[in-house]
């Protein structure tokens, strides 16, 4: 396993994203347990991008422009999704209902389910891979699926380290930012926002 591999992958990882922005989002409304799940349910969703891409899946969206458009435009509508019901519940950043470390109304269930559809429905991510690991894999290996099942599993490893240091970090300030109510309702504007510009970069994403 490269050095080149690492570097390159960090590099990826400490990009903000969809999955960064949702974990980010859940720590400050739920606390550092369910950011944490968050962040888990973030790095599942690669688990299918990784094994799209192992299965030659991601090789079919690349070639069918009408498979590459329906989940694309599936990915595009649960993003707006996402930003509509935050500025319909009333209650997603009034810091009465958010003090403590317990959900109001969103399960555990609820949160990890988010996360793994929010990067899901991104067909990108599995061409991507298709192209990235690739790269790092021996060519005079005898076993080209099972190198890259173990670069997955250390890209996923990373990917759950770096959004949980990020859960750490909301977490250390949710406390004075829920002392501010004028903050935490820009910060419902920001994040609701933050999902449309996704949903936007994806919408114009090409193959």
């Amino acid at each position: 396993m490269s050095v080149e591999f690492f570097i390159t992958s960090l590099f990826i990882v400490v990009t903000p994203g969809t999955g960064m922005i949702y974990t980010l989002l859940i720590t400050l409304r739920r606390g550092l347990r369910m950011g944490v799940l968050a962040a888990l349910g973030g790095t599942l969703s690669i688990l299918s991008h990784m094994t799209a891409a192992a299965l030659g899946v991601a090789a079919l969206l690349h070639a069918s422009a009408m498979a590459f458009q329906m989940v694309k435009f599936a990915g595009v509508a649960y993003l707006l999704f996402m930003a509509y019901r935050m500025m319909k519940d009333k209650e997603q950043f009034d810091p009465d209902q958010l003090k403590g470390d317990e959900p109001h109304k969103k399960t555990a269930v609820g949160v990890m389910r988010d996360g793994i559809l929010l990067n899901l429905l991104n067909p990108k991510l599995s061409i991507f891979f298709l192209a990235f690991l690739p790269q790092f894999i021996d060519i005079n290996t005898t076993s080209p699926l099972a190198d890259m099942v173990v670069l997955s599993a250390v890209f996923m490893a990373m990917t759950f380290v770096v959004f949980a240091m990020v859960a750490a970090a909301a977490a250390s300030v949710r406390d004075k930012l829920l002392s501010q109510p004028q903050v935490m309702t820009w910060l419902k504007r920001g994040f609701a926002a933050t999902f449309v510009a996704l949903g936007a970069k994806l919408a114009l994403t090409q193959r």
